[in-house]
């Protein structure tokens, strides 16, 4: 196997994780100081789970048509299609911010743009991997994709706490530049060769929007990995609280809050190199089920605490877990899909991770409102933690895989 350092000599790959990097960039920064600026307005934590609902909607309505685009159309034209209406919803964000206006209404028809942007670019940019990796590079070129976009969830808070101190609008055109220099670097990437750009010819039908369903469904494996993140991270969503924890509990300003939304990025990048230099390759189901498990445990002593440096380790350690929950599953999805299948099954993968974290989002508003924010936290952590010994019993396929190649072999009808 290819070592990281010999996988970034491959110009193709330098140029994915570079678009990855500034479109993460851009995405963190927008998304810090827009939770950020709807609890300012409204003073109401479930404000900052209606953004998180408007966000997953569209990835829920646009799950099927999204993956059959990703398979239909180059998809390095459609990721850069669609950065180009996140750079709209980051313009109206500045127009609304110059303007004065404190309408949360317009936030929220906002945030539902970045939605349908964000479900049309995903399923696309995460099907391009297999296109520009071997069967042999992926696992390393997974670590050094969530290594390098761990890293821009520690470079966009921060650098979002501190301009939104400026100000909001100025962060918000450091959101807009960044994503606009992801576009030429995602149409400057080449495919390996023989690889057509295209996957799938076949002319449009409900029948082939809805196959990337009906695999997950016959692959229990695809189907434990992607539904335990739902679960897990739909109960365990601290990181949009947030803003009331840095405000209400721990009363910290805008810089301090900005770090405190790139802790989970410290802990998830730090993670991402070590597993860059020795990614997991043994008992990897069973690695999954526990580091589920530490990230339910972190969310309750993040949720819990009043110590800021306690609140910043704890998410730290979390993240961390969920890096290595990550980096599992980003390896046994396109080891277990075939290749013409893939954008499909990552357009509804989306839509389990968008759960997982703009539903979440809801949900955790939500309970705040009627449980308070330690409890909503503490909660959610406590029931991610059942959820994995949960898993570990019902999903027996995902508890017994050992190595990625025994993904990679199995079959299914």
């Amino acid at each position: 196997m290819a070592t990281a350092l010999s996988v970034l000599h491959q110009q193709a790959i330098r140029r994915y994780l570079g678009s990855t990097a500034f479109a993460a960039i851009g995405i963190n920064i927008c998304i810090t100081a827009l939770f950020k600026q709807v609890y300012d307005i409204t003073g109401d934590p479930f404000s900052i789970g209606l953004l998180g609902l408007a966000q997953f909607v569209p990835g829920l309505v646009l799950a099927l048509p999204s993956g059959y685009i990703a398979d239909r159309f180059d998809r390095r034209r459609v990721t850069s299609g669609f950065l180009l209406l996140r750079l709209i919803s980051v313009a109206v964000l500045v127009w609304f911010t110059r303007s004065g206006s404190t309408s949360v209404s317009i936030l929220v028809f906002v945030a539902i743009g970045i939605g349908v942007a964000d479900a049309l670019i995903n399923p696309s940019r995460r099907a391009i991997l297999p296109l520009i990796a071997t069967a042999e590079d992926l696992p390393r070129v997974i670590a050094l994709w969530t290594a390098t976009f761990t890293s821009s969830a520690i470079v966009g808070p921060a650098l979002a706490g501190f301009l939104y101190s400026i100000d909001p609008s100025i962060a918000y055109l450091a959101a807009g530049g960044s994503a606009m220099l992801a576009i030429p670097l995602t149409q400057g990437i080449s495919y390996r060769s023989g690889v057509a750009p295209v996957a799938d010819e076949q002319r449009p039908s409900l029948r082939l929007a809805v196959q990337g369903l009906a695999f997950i469904r016959r692959s229990p494996i695809v189907l434990a990995a992607i539904s335990l993140d739902l679960f897990a991270v739909l109960f365990g969503g601290a990181v949009a609280l947030i803003p009331v924890v840095a405000s209400d509990r721990l009363g910290v300003g805008d810089v301090a809050y900005g770090w405190l939304r790139a802790a989970p990025g410290v802990g998830a990048a730090a993670m991402a190199i070590l597993l860059a230099l020795r990614p997991v390759s043994r008992r990897v189901g069973p690695t999954l089920l526990v580091v589920v498990a530490v990230f339910g445990a972190g969310t309750v002593v993040f949720g819990l605490t009043r110590s800021y440096l306690v609140a910043f380790l704890a998410l730290v350690v979390l993240s961390a877990a969920d890096m290595v929950s990550m980096f599992i599953r980003g390896a046994i999805v396109p080891l277990a899909t075939p290749p013409d299948q893939l954008g499909r099954v990552s357009a509804v993968e989306g839509v389990f991770i968008g759960a997982s974290n703009e539903l979440g989002a809801f949900e955790s508003g939500l309970a705040a409102r009627w449980l308070g924010v330690p409890w909503a936290i503490a909660g959610g952590g406590i029931a991610t933690i059942v959820i994995a010994a949960a898993f570990a019993v019902g999903f027996p396929s995902l508890r017994k895989i050992d190595r990625f190649d025994d993904v990679a072999n199995v079959t299914y009808d």
